[in-house]
């Protein structure tokens, strides 16, 4: 990265005291949270900047260049992120106790320099930078959340006089120097809306005790040129000169004017070739600004395409899936149709069957009842005759008895004939039954052969329905 035109001089850095041994930094109080405030803490940690950008640099000097091209404030909310009006106490806007906002870059950064576990030649270089006082102010800002409070008046001694300027607030409008920066660190907790940490009472008292002791210097140079400008003012003026001695200038000027005074003495050190880097570097700003422009419109007319795309992709998918729950709701249409005419098929073929079955029980039963009614004529034809043979007993045995009382040979010829007719009848009776019986023998046998070629028949049909 090259460096910028507004370089500094090289100044003469206080070494490490003997407390502080090699190239490890000793941290001070909380290992994990760098001491800073829990809602800074918490919105750092939930920010998506810090958990998908800054979590894919993994060097120190990937992060010095995010903040040279991401830094421009040192406060730790983003302008108009954060609303406090009317909230006093506890929940105002100093304390940052209540309502969250959106967290700066700075912070987050910070952060992600703490998370590094910075040596002490890594923070001399932060501290010690050229190419942009934001990387300075972050690094005298670490110093100050993780040192020891007895280390911060020797590694700020060399830089209570830094001229550098910057613009420490959200949307501008706070314009100081890098020693006026560090004496604020020194001598108050409060930085806009969070707090530093607490510096012991004796180790504050030392602090103001050599700050006192060494007043904000005032460049040679500067108070030459205000002495000229004074006695020309003098000589050429019409006024009368007070006889009041002269009161020296104030040592805190305005920023305009030691920022103007410091860039003429850059120019006159430096010269024609001074004024050519700064409006390169000036044109290098417009065109990363105009770059960063261009890639936001860029990206807000990709989201608007990709959204339109989505709109699109979910309007396709919506039609598709209309698509394939009407194919599938015929499909099922169709397979509850052919179901249904299987099922009728197959139920007027179980109706057919069961007709056969029945015709087939039906000329059983038939047979049967048929059988039953020969059966029963035939029993009630013997008990018929049974009952007339013993009716024509009792009545020749009763005309027997009188006869006998009339005429004992009468008596005995007609018991001869009696006997000789009972014979015949026998005979006869035995005759007609077992023509009786062989006639139904036949039929019994006719019938059979005939239910047995029916249910033959019947399982042949059964047979063809099946196959």
């Amino acid at each position: 990265m090259a460096n910028v035109g507004n370089q500094l001089p090289t100044q003469a850095v206080s070494k490490p005291a003997p407390g502080k041994h090699g190239n490890v930094l000793p941290l001070w109080g909380n290992e994990k949270t760098m001491n800073l405030n829990p809602m800074i803490l918490t919105n750092v940690l939930s920010s998506p900047y810090f958990k998908v950008q800054l979590y894919e640099l993994k060097t120190y000097h990937e992060v010095v260049d995010e903040i040279y091209f991401k830094v421009t404030h040192v406060e730790p909310w983003e302008k108009g992120s954060r609303k406090t009006a009317g909230q006093t106490g506890m929940c105002g806007g100093v304390r940052g106790v209540g309502t969250g906002g959106i967290v700066s870059t700075a912070f987050c950064l910070l952060y992600k320099l703490f998370t590094l576990k910075l040596t002490r030649k890594q923070l001399m270089g932060l501290i010690t930078h050229t190419d942009s006082p934001y990387i300075r102010a972050l690094g005298f800002m670490y110093i100050r959340y993780t040192q020891p409070p007895t280390d911060l008046i020797e590694w700020y001694d060399g830089f209570l006089d830094d001229e550098e300027e910057l613009d420490v607030k959200a949307g501008g409008g706070c314009v100081m120097t890098i020693g006026e920066m560090l004496r604020s660190f020194l001598t108050k907790l409060e930085w806009f809306s969070t707090l530093f940490p607490r510096i012991p009472v004796p180790v504050q008292k030392i602090i103001d005790q050599q700050i006192k002791a060494r007043p904000r210097k005032i460049a040679q140079k500067e108070t030459q040129d205000e002495e000229a400008t004074f006695t020309e003012s003098g000589r050429q003026g019409e006024r009368r000169r007070s006889r009041s001695p002269r009161r020296t200038p104030s040592p805190r000027r305005s920023p305009k004017r030691s920022r103007s005074r410091s860039h003429h003495r850059e120019k006159e050190r430096h010269g024609p070739s001074f004024d050519r880097e700064l409006e390169r570097e000036r044109d290098r700003q417009r065109k990363e600004r105009e770059g960063r422009e261009r890639d936001r419109d860029r990206g807000e007319r990709g989201e608007r395409e990709r959204r339109r795309s989505r709109s699109t992709d979910r309007n396709q998918d919506r039609r598709e899936r209309r698509r394939s729950r009407s194919g599938s709701r015929d499909r099922r249409n169709e397979r509850r149709d052919k179901e249904r005419d299987g099922g009728d098929d197959r139920s007027r073929r179980k109706d057919r069957d069961h007709h056969k079955d029945r015709g087939t029980e039906r000329e059983r039963s038939r047979d049967k009842k048929s059988r039953g009614e020969t059966d029963d004529r035939r029993h009630k034809d013997d008990r018929e005759r049974h009952r007339e043979e013993r009716k024509a007993k009792r009545s020749s045995r009763s005309r027997s008895r009188e006869k006998r009382h009339k005429s004992g040979g009468e008596e005995k010829s007609r018991k001869r004939e009696r006997s000789h007719s009972r014979e015949r009848d026998r005979d006869r009776d035995g005759e007609q039954r077992s023509h009786r019986r062989s006639r139904s023998k036949e039929r019994s046998h006719h019938q059979r052969e005939s239910s047995n070629d029916h249910s033959k028949h019947s399982e042949r049909r059964r047979s063809q329905s099946t196959e």
